[in-house]
C-alpha cells in the first residue's frame, strides 16, 4: 500500500518546531521503500494553514520535531497521523529508519 510521508525541513534536516520549517520533503513509499520523494516549499506561514496544506500535498503521515497542540488537532481533523520527537536528521534518513522500524524519537521539542 502506498504512503506519502511529510518531513518538515530547516537547514538541511527535520525541522525542531513544524510551524518554523523552511520547506517540507515528501516521500512516496509502498512496501517499506521509497518510489519518489521532493521539497515543496510551503506557503507563508499562518497559524492552522499547514496542517491542511500538508494533507492537499497527499500525506498521509508527518514525521517532525516539534508540533504545537493545534497543528496536532488539525491533523487528527484532516486524518493524518504524525510523529513527534523526531531526530534532526535528513529527511531522506528519517524516511528510511521509519520504513524500516528502527526510528527512535524523543520529547515533543513544542510546548504549545
Amino acid at each position: 500500500m502506498k504512503k506519502t510521508i511529510a518531513v518538515p525541513v530547516t537547514a538541511g534536516v527535520l525541522s525542531s518546531h513544524f510551524g518554523h520549517c523552511e520547506i517540507f520533503y515528501f516521500a512516496e513509499t509502498e512496501s517499506g521503500k521509497i518510489l519518489s520523494e521532493r521539497m515543496q516549499t510551503p506557503p507563508e506561514h499562518e497559524p492552522g494553514l499547514y496542517p491542511k496544506w500538508v494533507k492537499a500535498q497527499g500525506a498521509e503521515l508527518v514525521i517532525g520535531g516539534g508540533m504545537g497542540q493545534r497543528a496536532r488537532n488539525l491533523f487528527d481533523e484532516q486524518g493524518v497521523a504524525y510523529i513527534v520527537g523526531g531526530p534532526a536528521w535528513e529527511p531522506r534518513k528519517v524516511v528510511e529508519a521509519y520504513l524500516e522500524g528502527t526510528l527512535q524519537t524523543g520529547a515533543n521539542s513544542c510546548d504549545h
